[in-house]
């Protein structure tokens, strides 16, 4: 990796500006918003802790949610605040704005060492907008900027992009953070020349959100495995009946296409030979877009090539997963980005249990193992294996973008070593 990191720079005294992705998910529970899941937090502590031994005057900022640029109380900060405070076992300071005197006077007074917590910077519509007045008001706390917020870098906003070419223009270093650095290095060098067999597992529910990872990856993996509902749009690219199954037909000739250079390049690129299959049927009810609520009844395993008219394929079968596995026993490097199935739903989370053990299975036996972020990342964690592979990515959007080789603003704007 080109990029500075903040294990080069000297903090000491400094007021460092710390992008950070805490945009983590809550809920209301008996009237306060709770933390429901901590990792992306979590993953930010060695950065922090490196930092506060430093003696820098670290000030955190992150967005939360989409309140488009209006004060949207369930989506503040504070009770992030609160339990970052909890981890890192010393106080973290709260201050209920992202820019203006409050701020600025808040981060005058602290001491070496001492963390600080701005308020969601989507507060403000600037924020999107890479405004660059506004970039200008969050950089009056920073002498220093390090981003390490991964998820949000494919983003050109204020915050990620914007402060950085301030501080830049001062003299200032721009840093990487260290989840940041370790993000760069598994999904970029990793995966620039990666130990073989190299084998991607791809699922999700489209093709669109996907294709220029699939086009990029057909260039280095020796297998590609792919599940989800995206399957179905290739097996409607392949002359099957997939039912009522979520499909892109818009989209086949694009299926069609990397079939076709999966086969001249000698890609293994396997899809589903059975699968869970359920019968949609409307309740009558209406969800908030006001679109029908349909319910999943009759799960069972359908082994012809073509799904029934009246049923819905919402995860691989067992023949395909125990497939699935064979082929990831034998991988020395591994990528997987994207569910099987509707694994929110214990019914329909076999074949991404299936996979999260088998790529388990082969990093036990030597092989690295990247999870490209979201509900991958999720559903090893749900299955209790998060701990058990080489590397997951905080990034959802970020990951993909980068694995199809485009630049991130937000990296692009750090300094250069």
């Amino acid at each position: 990796m080109d990029k500075l990191t903040v294990s080069e720079i000297n903090a000491r005294g400094k007021r460092v500006f710390l992008r950070v992705d805490y945009n983590v998910p809550m809920e209301e529970k008996e009237g306060r918003m709770v933390i429901t899941d901590e990792t992306r937090i979590k993953e930010t502590l060695p950065t922090l802790q490196l930092l506060i031994k430093q003696g820098a005057r670290v000030i955190l900022a992150a967005h939360l949610g989409r309140p488009k640029g209006q004060r949207e109380p369930s989506m503040s900060l504070r009770p992030v605040a609160e339990r970052l405070a909890d981890m890192l076992g010393r106080p973290v300071a709260f201050v209920d704005d992202c820019i203006g005197d409050k701020v600025e006077k808040t981060a005058s007074i602290l001491r070496e060492g001492d963390v600080l917590v701005l308020e969601n910077i989507r507060y403000y519509a600037e924020e999107e907008a890479n405004d660059p007045g506004f970039a200008e008001k969050l950089a009056r706390v920073a002498d220093l900027y390090v981003n390490d917020a991964f998820g949000a870098a494919h983003r050109a906003h204020a915050s990620t992009e914007g402060v950085a070419r301030v501080v830049a223009a001062r003299g200032g270093h721009c840093a990487a953070g260290l989840l940041m650095e370790r993000e760069l290095k598994f999904l970029g060098d990793e995966l620039e020349s990666p130990a073989r067999p190299f084998v991607v597992v791809l699922g999700g529910a489209k093709v669109s959100d996907k294709i220029g990872v699939i086009d990029k990856l057909l260039e280095k993996a020796d297998a590609i495995l792919i599940g989800g509902a995206m399957a179905y749009t290739f097996k409607l690219a392949m002359g099957a009946k997939v039912g009522k199954s979520l499909v892109e037909a818009h989209k086949v000739d694009v299926a069609k296409a990397a079939l076709g250079k999966a086969k001249s390049r000698g890609v293994k690129f396997l899809l589903p030979t059975d699968n869970t299959v359920a019968t949609p049927v409307n309740t009558g009810k209406l969800n908030k877009k006001g679109n029908p609520v349909f319910e999943l009844q009759n799960p069972r395993t359908n082994v012809e090539p073509d799904i029934p008219d009246s049923e819905e394929g919402v995860d691989i079968g067992p023949a395909t997963s125990l497939a699935y596995a064979a082929e990831l026993r034998g991988a020395r490097t591994v990528l997987w980005n994207g569910p099987m199935g509707i694994f929110e739903d214990p019914r329909f989370a076999a074949g991404t249990i299936a996979v999260a053990k088998a790529v388990v299975e082969a990093t036990q036996g030597g092989a690295k193992s990247i999870i490209g972020g979201g509900d991958s990342v999720k559903a090893l964690n749900q299955a209790g294996l998060g701990d058990q592979v080489t590397f997951m990515s905080t990034g959802g959007g970020a990951s993909l973008e980068f694995l199809e080789g485009r630049v991130l603003p937000g990296v692009a704007a750090l300094s250069a070593r």
